[in-house]
């Protein structure tokens, strides 16, 4: 990924979201040239020349001000997640390759709290949404078709967003499966601006533009948002639908990495349909135990 360029994407698309009129500006009727607001006209209204500003957009002003940064997010009306991720593409963080040779791992207290929530689905994310660890419970919500195991294999860890686009169970689980598309990718997007140049990201993202038209069009919306507080419909193929809130809580000590939980309103239909996924799996991973030799 070219930081340069996707500042440059990024602050063009921003632009063609504004119309003169919405930014307080005169408007004298005729075609223009290209959606939204001109170069100069958002240098005007940021209070900075526009030859400043071109510069900016094409990556050139390495050391623009806080100030400067600022107005232009407050003239484009960027939100909280969008404000961050331009200053993480105007001030990019030097690319550390050692992160390519060495696989991320959950530390063993992280394990094992993931592990205690018991009937509780949860999971632990790394840096690009790869799964890095999962309890029985996450990985029967998820990818029961998946080797459980599986995380614990660098070369062949699920990855989310690839789950979310190359695999047909995936399509199915969700019940607003395009809702769900587009915010990871707006995810992985504010994730592409905090570590530019990451080889395993540039792979994923590269792999799913050639194997997923509709994460190309996506990506190249440009669109970017965090992960929070969610509440998600799901069609599990054991148990029935269910509606899920989704806890993402981001460790503190552990660069990138995030927790999943997901839980059901107490005594509703989901809560019941996840006592018995519950059931059921703790029933197949006991009688799975009794086959070993």
């Amino acid at each position: 990924m070219d930081v340069h360029g996707e500042l440059g994407e990024f602050l063009r698309s921003r632009r063609a979201r504004l119309q003169p009129e919405d930014a307080g500006l005169p408007t004298f009727g005729g075609r223009r040239r290209v959606p939204g607001l001109r170069r100069e006209e958002l240098a005007q209204l940021a209070g900075v020349s526009a030859g400043y500003y071109t510069r900016l957009e094409q990556g050139q002003s390495p050391n623009a001000s806080d100030a400067v940064l600022d107005a232009v997010a407050r003239v484009l009306r960027l939100d909280e997640a969008e404000r961050a991720h331009l200053y993480s593409l105007a001030r990019p963080k030097a690319m550390i390759r050692r992160r390519a040779a060495k696989p991320e791992q959950v530390r063993p207290g992280v394990q094992l709290m993931i592990e205690s929530f018991g009937d509780v689905p949860a999971l632990v994310m790394g840096r690009f949404l790869d799964v890095l660890a999962w309890n029985p419970m996450a990985h029967a919500l998820l990818a029961g078709h998946l080797d459980f195991d599986a995380p614990s294999r660098p070369a062949e860890r699920p990855n989310i967003a690839r789950m979310l686009f190359l695999d047909p169970h995936m399509r199915e689980l969700y019940g607003d499966w395009p809702r769900k598309a587009r915010s990871t990718v707006a995810d992985l997007r504010l994730i592409a601006g905090r570590y530019p140049g990451a080889p395993g990201l540039n792979g994923l993202v590269g792999e799913l533009t050639v194997g997923s038209p509709e994460f190309a069009k996506l990506w190249a919306a440009h669109s970017v948002g965090d992960c929070g507080t969610d509440t998600r419909t799901y069609h599990h193929p054991m148990v029935g639908t269910m509606a899920l809130m989704a806890e993402f809580m981001a460790l503190p000590n552990d660069e990138g990495q995030r927790v999943a939980v997901f839980n059901a309103e107490p005594g509703s239909p989901s809560d019941a349909a996840l006592r018995l996924l519950a059931d059921l799996t703790t029933a197949g991973r006991e009688s799975a135990a009794g086959q070993r030799p």
